[in-house]
């Protein structure tokens, strides 16, 4: 696809500055400098200034609150040659928190810390992720993606000692038997499955009511992106693929998956879903998805604006997705 990067999450150019990262003395450097700043993170949530156009927040790199950072703070990368840093002040308890609210498919919450401004507060990122620019948008998703990667990787895999942060925040290292452990992406492929003017959507359990997607699942070792499109597809829903082709891809951090959007050509039309996998699939018209996403369709609501499966969709219904 010509604009394939246009997706969310994704086409902001951002210099990483990976050259650095394993120079402590030139990442101290960037830590002192007056125009590096800091990104805030708690529980996976980023924060922003919700009030749109809405805008991640960068802070000043003395700001009190970093100082309730209990590890490193993340090298993210630069920008206009400034360095932006990602810090996680999880252990903050705030006041009356509603867990209930917490870790749910759609966070409403949000959190403000007093020794912030008001107008300031920490946001669910699947919930505001269109209402960031492209820029914030990377920003956010890879401070998030790498902090739950550290918040689940602190012990070693080879021996089972606790790791410590190295490179900027790029590798977890062993000082017992001197392992090195980098970040992981699952790779997972999602797919635009059309028989003739239809496309192949599904649901999982526990998804909102009436809420439909393309069909997506892990790839697993030594396999295909091809191979992957056509094993998934007949697992969840029985139906047989032919031809595929690459779409687009979508880093997602939630929590740290790479999306490499399909397009595949289904060769049998009967749906025999696995029930473990999904919950219901069906074969919807242009026509019908033209109502859907319109929000006028009686039963199917339109796959969430951000995720990359309303981006395929939204092109497939365009014929733009040359």
């Amino acid at each position: 696809m010509r604009h394939a990067e246009q997706v969310t999450f994704g086409g902001s150019a951002l210099d990483r500055a990976g050259e650095i990262r394993a120079n402590p003395a030139v990442v101290k450097y960037a830590r002192a400098a007056a125009d590096s700043q800091a990104i805030l993170f708690w529980r996976g949530k980023p924060l922003i200034s919700p009030a749109r156009p809405a805008s991640l927040v960068r802070l000043p790199m003395d700001h009190p609150v970093l100082a309730e950072a209990r590890e490193e703070p993340i090298l993210l990368g630069r920008e206009d040659g400034a360095a932006r840093f990602a810090f996680d002040i999880s252990s903050w308890e705030p006041e009356n928190l509603d867990a209930s609210s917490l870790g749910g498919f759609l966070d409403p919450s949000e959190q403000s810390h007093p020794d912030l401004p008001d107008g300031m507060v920490f946001a669910e990122l699947r919930r505001v992720m269109t209402w960031l620019d492209a820029r914030d948008a990377e920003l956010a998703a890879t401070g998030k993606a790498i902090l739950g990667w550290h918040g689940s990787h602190g012990f070693c895999a080879c021996c089972g000692a606790q790791t410590v942060i190295g490179q900027a925040g790029w590798q977890r290292q062993c000082p017992a038997c001197k392992a090195s452990h980098f970040p992981r992406t699952d790779p997972v492929v999602i797919m635009l499955i059309t028989h003739g003017n239809s496309v192949l959507m599904g649901r999982s359990p526990g998804w909102p009511q009436g809420m439909y997607s393309l069909l997506a699942g892990f790839v697993e070792p030594g396999e295909t992106l091809e191979a992957a499109v056509r094993r998934e597809v007949f697992e969840e829903a029985g139906v047989e693929v032919g031809a595929v082709n690459y779409l687009s891809s979508q880093p997602w951090p939630f929590p740290a998956s790479l999306m490499f959007g399909c397009q595949g050509v289904a060769t049998s039309q009967q749906i025999n879903i696995d029930p473990v996998e999904i919950e219901d699939a069906m074969w919807v018209t242009r026509e019908e998805m033209m109502e859907v996403f319109a929000g006028n369709h009686a039963t199917i609501l339109p796959a969430r604006k951000g995720a990359i499966a309303h981006f395929l969709l939204e092109n497939w219904l365009a014929d733009t997705l040359e």
